[in-house]
């Protein structure tokens, strides 16, 4: 029996022509074809006319359609294939001349696709070229087809080129699309597709998004664990500052108390003390070094310098000054009890009241202009933004000027 159709030895597939098998190989890649006896199938639906090349294809139509009817047409339309590929005539050039006839390279047109498969595919998101170019080599056959070899060849480097075909080409006939029915349930499927891939994405989008806020609250939570870190450290450089200050005020105190017993002695006619007699010296502690850095606290000496120059430019009014110590920190503690009160950060220069207390006294005014007050309105108001408002400087200001009241040794030296 001769050869009614080609079979691809890749894929099985039937083919009717030599035609179709080389535009198969065009797409596949596949080269191994052989003829067969066996004819290519061709099942057309009684009730809309389709016609199906395989049972896979009526098998899925049904299931589409609910169309089960179909007319065995494979004997009709099976005829011996031709292995020849047909070869354009030879034009003499005597006969083009006389028939004028003009050589030329024929024109390339785009292929004519369906329309409306080119408007499904681009409601669900494809470009125009790539729908053409899909519609053109999927056989113009569905909109099945042409998702497949989209698929399959995304990859493409001329994947959003519009195709070019002869104009020859042009005069083919379309191949029959999707039914409205088949239409419909395919275009619900690809959009119930889409919906799936796109809630996919969005979950892995949030999986990212809550890693990377783990990351910035740990990233948050180290940064405040060295902050306090520091500030202990600073603290710890600040109290024993302070001993220091107090045992050099007790030494200066106490060498004071010596001479006043010399002096009484020499007085009352008492023989002086051997100086040749030392007292045993008291041990020598000597002090280990911190290897760790300590960040300076500038605004915290700056606080102290104020109010060390402060009692020593009035050390004979102790009263006067240890009352401008609490008025300075009944402002201080105002503000960082209510920030956002502007009664509190706003003190008039001129008021009796505060230049009887502050304003007359050599730095206090410096003082507060360290904790961040500014002269406003041509220098009648000392005044403290809201944004400038730093709580860490307004606690330093209230530990010194507390350290100030309760130390008796403070400023002696």
């Amino acid at each position: 029996m001769a050869g009614v159709s080609l079979q691809c030895g890749d894929c099985g597939v039937l083919l009717k022509s030599v035609e179709e098998a080389q535009e198969h190989a065009e797409l596949t890649s596949h080269s191994n074809f052989a003829e067969s006896t066996e004819p290519v199938l061709n099942l057309v639906c009684t009730t809309c006319r389709k016609p199906c090349r395989s049972k896979t294809e009526s098998d899925l139509h049904t299931k589409r359609t609910g169309h089960s009817d179909f007319s065995d047409c494979t004997s009709e339309t099976a005829k011996p294939i031709s292995l020849e590929t047909p070869k354009p005539e030879p034009v003499s050039s005597a006969s083009a001349a006389g028939a004028g006839v003009v050589e030329k390279e024929e024109e390339m047109i785009v292929p004519v696709v369906d329309a409306k498969l080119v408007e499904e595919l681009e409601s669900m998101g494809f470009s125009t070229a790539r729908a053409t170019r899909a519609l053109h080599y999927s056989g113009n056959a569905s909109l099945e087809a042409a998702i497949n070899w989209i698929m399959e060849h995304e990859n493409d480097a001329d994947i959003d080129q519009m195709p070019m075909v002869p104009v020859s080409a042009k005069a083919e006939a379309s191949k029959p699309s999707l039914t409205p029915e088949e239409a419909k349930i395919k275009a619900q499927e690809l959009r119930e597709r889409a919906r799936k891939k796109k809630v996919e994405e969005e979950k892995k989008m949030e999986i990212e998004r809550e890693k990377e806020r783990v990351r910035i609250g740990k990233e948050l939570l180290e940064a405040k664990r060295m902050e306090e870190e520091n500030e202990r450290k600073r603290l710890m450089a600040f109290r024993k500052a302070e001993k220091e200050e107090e045992r050099k005020a007790r030494e200066k105190i106490r060498q004071k108390v010596e001479e006043d017993k010399a002096e009484r002695r020499r007085k009352l006619g008492l023989p002086a003390v051997d100086p040749t007699v030392s007292k045993p010296a008291a041990p020598v502690v000597q002090e280990k070094k911190s290897s760790l850095p300590i960040r300076p606290a500038t605004k915290a000496e700056g606080m102290r310098n104020c109010l060390r120059s402060l009692k020593l430019n009035h050390k004979d009014e102790d009263a006067k000054v240890k009352r401008a110590f609490q008025t300075l920190l009944t402002y201080v503690g105002n503000v960082a009890r209510n920030p956002d009160e502007e009664k509190f950060r706003k003190i008039r220069l001129s008021n009796p009241s505060f230049q009887d207390r502050v304003g007359s006294l050599k730095e206090g005014i410096e003082f507060l202009e360290v904790c961040g007050f500014e002269k406003i309105e041509g220098g009648e108001f000392l005044f403290l933004p809201r944004d400038k408002v730093d709580m860490a400087v307004l606690n330093s200001a209230g530990s010194e000027l507390n350290s100030a009241i309760v130390n008796p040794f403070f400023g002696v030296l």
